[in-house]
């Protein structure tokens, strides 16, 4: 007989999403950016009105990402030029950032990562944040 595996804890996703990522830190996203990365901030409109933004970051929120950055679909930015573009995810604190740059792993955006500790990091870090 085998054992049947129960579902899994939203921690051991979170794991696994992370396994492969080069995970940045709020100055190395920054320097990745001035390299040509793009900068995606998935937060809500309402955390991006009370925290402020990153100057240059492009908004999207979670429930378009793939959409809008799949470099063959027909709802993709202009930004989401080709699959070897770096893309830097940006949630709040680090968290579903690491599960959207996972999924666009999966749509093969093979450079795609997340910022740790996300924008709250960012901010602490002092680095510009706009309005």
């Amino acid at each position: 007989m085998s054992e049947s595996v129960g579902p899994a804890r939203v921690e051991d996703v979170l794991t696994r999403a992370r396994t492969g990522l080069d995970r940045l830190g709020p100055r190395a996203a920054q320097r990745a950016a001035e390299d040509g990365a793009l900068l995606v901030d998935i937060r809500y409109q309402l955390q991006r009105e009370r925290d402020g933004v990153i100057p240059g970051a492009v908004l999207i929120e979670r429930n378009e990402l793939e959409w809008r950055l799949d470099p063959q679909g027909s709802h993709r930015i202009p930004e989401a030029t080709d699959h070897g573009r770096r893309v830097v995810v940006i949630c709040n604190e680090g968290y579903a950032s690491s599960l959207a740059a996972a999924s666009l792993r999966q749509l093969g955006l093979h450079r795609a990562t997340d910022l740790e500790g996300g924008f709250q990091a960012w901010r602490a870090e002092g680095l510009p944040v706009g309005r």
